[in-house]
């Protein structure tokens, strides 16, 4: 078994419900450098934080080559897995998803998020558009890395403000989990969703483990793990907190000049 199909799998069994995978997200080698050395027992990247750090903003605009160029170096710097967050798949079509999923293949990448959003407006897919994207990715993965996790992000709990987040909201996100799950998705990533009770009830029924990014409100991580939740992505937390420490090093040191 070669080291990526390894990695891949070490990566899958990663995902225990209450015991959650903790993932700080970079966006560089020299980032994940840093988090390796904290102990991390995997990597992702968080395209907001790839996108800022190389003059884009966020929505499939870091053009792909650069993507993939990045991913392969960061994949280069580290032993552990890596997992590449690749937005709604950089295509309007199946068949794009397909070739992008292959090229993270290629890359060395073990696992994917892919977004049921469209870039730019934040608009959710159709079920079934979303649900043919998947089914294209697994199909990629499938022929090169059985063990490849395509962990399925949905933006339902974007469409609103915390405040409007109910059990509603929850059951359109169950709908599309069932579905994405038949389509081949391994995991389920629903940014935006703080209320724990709402993960709680989430992460019971869900067919897939459940993955929560951390934002204002998010609750504790040991909540987070007594709520059933497999798996905690950083998003852009990590690179917009080495920002503002960076503007503020600069500040100081250019004061003490004066």
């Amino acid at each position: 078994m070669s080291k990526q199909h390894e990695n891949a799998a070490r990566f899958r069994a990663l995902h225990i419900p209450g015991r959650p995978l903790v993932l700080f997200n970079i966006w560089d080698p020299g980032s994940a450098g840093a988090v390796v050395k904290a102990g991390a027992q995997a990597i992702a990247t968080g395209s907001w934080s790839v996108a800022k750090a190389n003059g884009f903003n966020d929505g499939e605009n870091v053009p792909i080559d650069l993507a993939m160029d990045n991913l392969a170096r960061i994949v280069a710097a580290t032993s552990l897995p890596v997992s590449v967050d690749i937005e709604s798949g950089y295509g309007k079509d199946p068949d794009a998803v397909r070739r992008t999923v292959q090229r993270t293949i290629e890359a060395g990448a073990v696992g994917c998020n892919l977004e049921d959003s469209a870039p730019g407006s934040g608009e959710l897919r159709v079920l079934r558009e979303q649900v043919l994207r998947i089914e294209a990715a697994k199909y990629a993965s499938g022929a090169a890395i059985p063990e490849y996790f395509i962990n399925a992000r949905t933006d339902v709990f974007f469409q609103g403000s915390a405040q409007t987040h109910d059990v509603a909201m929850v059951e359109q996100v169950l709908e599309r989990a069932r579905a994405y799950a038949a389509a081949g998705a391994d995991g389920l990533f629903v940014p935006g969703l703080i209320d724990n009770a709402l993960i709680a009830r989430l992460a019971a029924a869900s067919p897939l483990p459940l993955n929560v990014m951390v934002s204002g409100g998010t609750p504790s991580l040991r909540q987070l793990s007594n709520a059933g939740v497999a798996r905690v992505s950083h998003g852009p937390g990590p690179y917009a907190a080495m920002m503002r420490a960076l503007e503020e090093a600069a500040r100081t040191a250019m004061a003490l000049g004066e």
